[in-house]
């Protein structure tokens, strides 16, 4: 039997689990051994030589901490060492990265196809100037889109705006809706002079009262409009004026989905029902509701999963209320799920209104459909609106993906994942329940919250990082080229922290 030797600090750690290594490791298709040569790098397995965060990074986090809050910082990274899936930590500790900077690295860390963007000439005006594009974009811009964003657009729609960021994606998603909901009221008009000038004084007819209804457990960004929309944590939130807008219930499904399936069809079902009863309520109080925000896999939230059923009836609803749907692909976007988007798993009829992006794709921004474009100058508008030189790295990103099928490898090493902590979870049903996931989306939660914490805490003292969400849940998000070989890395160094919580 095939052993899996990890160094930890000076100690060699190996592992002999029959009931892991013999699904994950020698038994392996034809394509999951393929998937497991993706990447190529100086580092093998995870390297630990002090505690994590180390001498270095608590003197630099001291030193931070003078100037910022630093009570989130978990350690400090060495990027010029940090290469493929492994991250390296200021005082050398080099660790396999599961989180990826919160899900938002497509390749991993200084992969050979950015580097040498970066070299070619030809990109470096792109790097050096950044343009208020809404008016003085370059003249490649509008091939640099067809080549990056337009190349993998969700199935159905051809539009597609550059943002800053994720929050930015879903606040200008929701000002595209308010202005096709009201524009749809006026039959397609001009808006009156008493809507212009009352406008920017916050009141209506101009400022109208619309509403955004989201759902439980959300997160959709910290801004104020996508933070009204969010409802994951209370330190996201508190303090700040948000509008009263609709919350309904986000699905509370039971795991596997396959074996609970009539008790999640009547849990959906029941939530589906809520859904339309705010609709009407919001609408009877003078508050319509113009849009519905949703993300196919809620992350920050407790990676929690509805059925196809589900998001297909939300989609019934918009069209036979007039409500707008929009699907926040942030996270779960670029491949992770082994679609290139999430959504495309729940075969809608028709595409949705608008679909927002970020993290893995490098640049924020939304699709949208004909209805949504803007009719006016300016309505869509910041100084940068993106960054062309995301563009640039996006493209080479797209063509990775493409010519190394790695959309193909997240659906075989993510069901490599979810096996692996199906077992797991089998050997440790005091600790560990609800594993479950989509590609590389997987997750599990822990017994306790404080339990979670600890276990993270110290797979990151034998090699690995990773991230947590919801209440107590451990959430892997692995860049697309981690292979099946890594994957069964992390499982059993997992399986040997499980044995001391246990």
């Amino acid at each position: 039997m095939m052993a899996l030797i990890v160094c930890v600090g000076r100690s060699i750690y190996v592992k002999k689990s029959e009931l892991l290594l013999v699904k994950l490791t020698t038994v392996l298709s034809g394509a999951q051994r393929q998937a497991q040569t993706i990447t190529s790098n100086q580092y093998e397995t995870p390297r630990v030589v002090t505690h994590v965060p180390g001498p270095k990074s608590r003197a630099l986090a001291e030193r931070l901490g003078q100037y910022q809050n630093v009570d989130a910082v978990h350690f400090f990274v060495d990027y010029e060492k940090s290469e493929g899936n492994f991250v390296v930590d200021v005082d050398g500790n080099v660790l396999l990265d599961m989180f990826m900077q919160i899900a938002s690295l497509p390749l991993g860390y200084n992969p050979p196809a950015l580097i040498d963007a970066l070299k070619d000439r030809k990109n470096l005006t792109s790097f050096i100037n950044r343009p208020a594009l809404g008016s003085y974009p370059a003249e490649d811009f509008v091939e640099r889109l067809e080549r990056s964003l337009l190349a993998v657009a969700p199935p159905g729609l051809k539009h597609a705006q550059t943002a800053g960021c994720g929050t930015c994606a879903n606040e200008n998603g929701q000002k595209a809706i308010y202005m096709a909901y009201q524009r749809r009221l006026r039959g397609g008009g001009q808006p009156s002079e008493e809507e212009k000038m009352t406008s920017v004084m916050n009141r209506p007819p101009g400022s109208p009262k619309l509403s955004f209804l989201s759902f439980t457990n959300a997160f959709h960004g910290r801004c104020m409009g996508a933070l009204a929309m969010s409802h994951a944590k209370w330190f996201h939130k508190l303090d700040f004026p948000v509008p009263d807008w609709p919350i309904a219930t986000f699905p509370r499904l039971k795991y596997p989905l396959n074996e609970f399936k009539g008790e999640n069809k009547r849990e959906e079902n029941r939530c589906l029902a809520e859904v339309r009863d705010l609709i009407v309520k919001y609408g009877r109080r003078g508050e319509p509701v113009a849009g519905i925000c949703v993300e196919p896999i809620q992350s920050e939230g407790g990676d929690n999963h509805a059925s196809p059923a589900f998001f297909q009836g939300l989609q019934t609803i918009c069209r036979e209320t007039g409500v707008y749907l929009m699907i926040d692909e942030v996270q779960t976007g670029c491949g992770a799920t082994g679609k290139f988007w999430a959504h495309e798993h729940f075969n809608f009829q028709q595409p949705p209104d608008a679909v927002t992006f970020s993290k893995k794709m490098l640049t924020g921004g939304f699709y949208f459909t004909d209805e949504l474009k803007p009719r006016e100058a300016y309505r869509i508008y910041n100084t940068w609106i993106g960054d062309p030189s995301k563009l640039v790295l996006l493209e080479h990103v797209v063509q990775e993906i493409q010519q190394k099928k790695l959309v193909d490898n997240a659906a075989l090493v993510g069901q490599v994942l979810l096996n692996g902590l199906l077992e797991l979870q089998s050997l440790y049903p005091g600790v560990l329940h609800n594993a479950r996931g989509l590609g590389l989306l997987c997750a599990v939660d822990i017994s306790t919250p404080a339990k979670r914490d600890n276990i993270i805490h110290r797979l990151r003292n034998k090699g690995v990082n990773i991230g947590g969400c919801g209440l107590s849940t451990l959430r892997l998000r692995p860049c697309l080229t981690i292979s099946t070989s890594q994957a069964s890395m992390f499982l059993n160094i997992l399986d040997s922290v499980l044995a001391e919580v246990r």
